[in-house]
């Protein structure tokens, strides 16, 4: 045995991942206590509450001290017992994150402390005034795998996608209609994006972030170029009457659709820089680039927000400002998950339709083709041309009718006539 095999198995049981987060939140403490305590980042705190990794080593030992109840509660609790453990009420979505990764410095709202417990004596007991909930952040758009959920029950494939389109397809839509200021392209985005998920569900059910996944699909979707062409998406909806919502309004369907999409999500959403950058599909310098231009040209045309005393402060301003414009504005709500399912599958079902029609209509005019076809080449006639340059016709000529008469004359007269001299030989 190795020794990465022995510490593996030497270190502490770690309850389920949703039960990480409820034992955190039952010793009010907020990701940023628990990161700086263990020394790690917030994003990897939050990847060990969603499953996404583990700790080892050390880190998994100050981690499980940490949200343990007691120091001798953890080595007690039988996995099965933290499997079953009650789920905890949902608190105040998540702020932005910030990761300790980034090459350039972007500020982020801190949500409100209270004084450290006995076991992470390191953590400072400051922090930043709770920004308010806001309806496009991750907590609500349930960014937590679907293994979470499994462990606890289990759910056929339409059930857990009713359940993912219940969680998240209402507060997708207010974040695609921020994306593009359409109200019916949002809703179709939205419905698209969910249609394409329960066509590749085998696919999504096992991904790390099945919200993720839809969240990007109606994003893309959304910001396709192709709905220029259309008549009822070339212009945006009428802005909101509240001057301030109308300037935040206008100010985000000015900024260019990457780094709409960046602030997006970064200070609606709430994700850290990194994911912004892997979902957007740039590297994470340019993400950070992006972020502060978008912020700085929303900054102009919203005083309160430029007046900011710090980055912190601006980004809990502009968290508020979106999530006050997608709670103001009334926006369609979605088919039910039975009706997007269906017509996900008519759409599956007419595409293997025309893909069977097509071939079968190849083969017929292929099959025609052969059956119509020469056996062998036959050259074309060339067409009729008119030859030039030819010399004249040489030799004597065709006689014409007088001289055949007098031809014919002189025939007769020499066997009958003695006009003629015939003569002899001596």
């Amino acid at each position: 045995m190795t020794r990465s095999t022995t510490d593996e198995a030497a270190a502490p049981q770690l309850p389920s991942p949703k039960e990480r987060r409820r034992l955190r939140e039952a010793k009010s403490l907020s990701e940023e206590q628990v990161a700086a305590a263990v020394g790690v980042t917030r994003a990897t705190v939050r990847s060990w509450e969603t499953g996404r990794t583990s700790p080892r080593g050390r880190k998994r030992v100050l981690y499980a001290k940490l949200i343990a109840p007691e120091p001798e509660a953890l080595a007690t609790t039988t996995p099965a017992a933290a499997m079953t453990a009650p789920a905890p009420v949902p608190t105040a979505p998540e702020t932005v994150p910030e990761s300790a990764a980034e090459p350039t410095p972007v500020p982020s709202a801190e949500p409100a402390s209270e004084p450290a417990p006995e076991a992470a004596p390191e953590v400072s007991p400051e922090a930043a005034p709770e920004v308010k909930a806001m309806v496009v952040t991750e907590a609500d758009t349930g960014t937590d795998t679907g293994e979470e959920a499994a462990g606890e029950r289990r759910l056929s494939p339409a059930g857990a996608f009713d359940e993912l389109y219940a969680r998240t397809a209402p507060n997708l839509v207010r974040q695609a209609y921020l994306l593009t200021g359409r109200r019916a392209l949002a809703r179709e985005s939205v419905e698209r994006a969910f249609q394409l998920a329960w066509h590749r569900w085998p696919e999504v059910a096992v991904d790390r972030d099945p919200a993720g996944w839809v969240r990007a699909a109606a994003y893309e979707y959304a910001m396709s170029p192709w709905h220029r062409l259309r008549r009822a998406h070339r212009h945006p909806d009428a802005p909101p009457t509240e001057p301030g919502k109308r300037a935040l309004f206008d100010a985000l369907l000015d900024l260019p659709p990457a780094y709409r999409r960046t602030l997006l999500l970064y200070d609606g959403v709430g994700l850290d820089l990194p994911e912004t950058a892997a979902e957007t599909e740039a590297s994470t310098p340019a993400a950070a680039g992006r972020l502060m231009t978008a912020r700085a040209a929303v900054a102009e045309r919203l005083p309160e927000l430029a007046s900011a005393a710090t980055p912190a402060e601006q980004s809990a301003l502009l968290h508020d400002r979106l999530g006050g414009l997608a709670r103001a504005e009334h926006v369609p709500v979605p088919q039910p998950a039975r009706a997007v399912r269906t017509g996900s599958e008519d759409k599956a079902r007419l595409w293997t339709r025309a893909a069977v029609a097509g071939v079968a209509l190849l083969i017929a005019v292929t099959g025609l083709t052969l059956h119509t076809a020469p056996t062998h080449y036959e050259p074309p006639i060339s067409p009729a041309e008119r030859v030039g340059g030819v010399p004249p016709r040489g030799g004597p000529q065709k006689l014409t009718a007088q001289d055949l008469k007098l031809q014919k004359t002189l025939r007769e007269q020499l066997a009958h006539g003695p006009e003629r001299l015939i003569p002899q030989l001596r």
